[in-house]
């Protein structure tokens, strides 16, 4: 098993300005519809020598959807989808954090969508670390994990006359994180 760098240990805070959480859906059968959470937090707590005792906790904020579509955003903000007034934030906490490679790591946790808890496996790749010019330790992350929505309670769908549904029932959920390690 490879050897995390000591030096990543610490906690770091998600840079909100430079990270992203969006998603993919097919539309129609024929096209793909892609969206974002504006909103976004988390932090990351890293144990170089024990990284069971590792962390990552994601909130996204779900009436920050954005699809670039005002009337499909707002449909996804009721409660044929998110309820966004009764269930505000989309929550991930992770239990395990395994690497499996050198700089790709398995993280494994509960994710919470309309007061629905399961639990997912999101594989993450560290891009890398590097002092930005303002001094700062930023490290990036990518990641991607397909997801069954009706697992979540978000059933809503409408027949084609030609056959299928008008949205997917798998989603791709995407990841480009930023995270600024909190040095005294």
């Amino acid at each position: 098993m490879p050897e995390i760098d000591p030096s990543l240990s610490g906690t770091w805070v998600f840079d909100p300005g430079h990270t992203r959480v969006g998603f993919s859906a097919r539309h129609a059968m024929v096209t793909t519809v892609r969206g974002t959470f504006t909103e976004v937090s988390g932090i990351i707590v890293v144990d170089a020598d024990d990284l069971s005792a590792s962390s990552v906790r994601v909130t996204l904020q779900a009436a920050s959807i954005n699809t670039n579509n005002a009337q499909r955003d707002e449909h996804l903000r009721s409660i044929d989808f998110f309820h966004v007034e009764q269930y505000p934030e989309i929550t991930f906490v992770s239990s395990t954090i395994d690497e499996i490679e050198q700089d790709n790591f398995m993280v494994v946790g509960d994710l919470t969508i309309r007061d629905v808890t399961k639990q997912v496996a999101i594989p993450i790749a560290l891009l890398g670390v590097q002092r930005d010019p303002m001094g700062h330790l930023r490290a990036g992350f990518e990641a991607t994990r397909r997801l069954d929505r009706r697992d979540f309670g978000l059933h809503w769908n409408m027949p084609l006359d030609a056959g299928g549904l008008l949205v997917s029932e798998k989603v791709t959920l995407e990841f480009e994180i930023s995270a600024i390690k909190q040095e005294s």
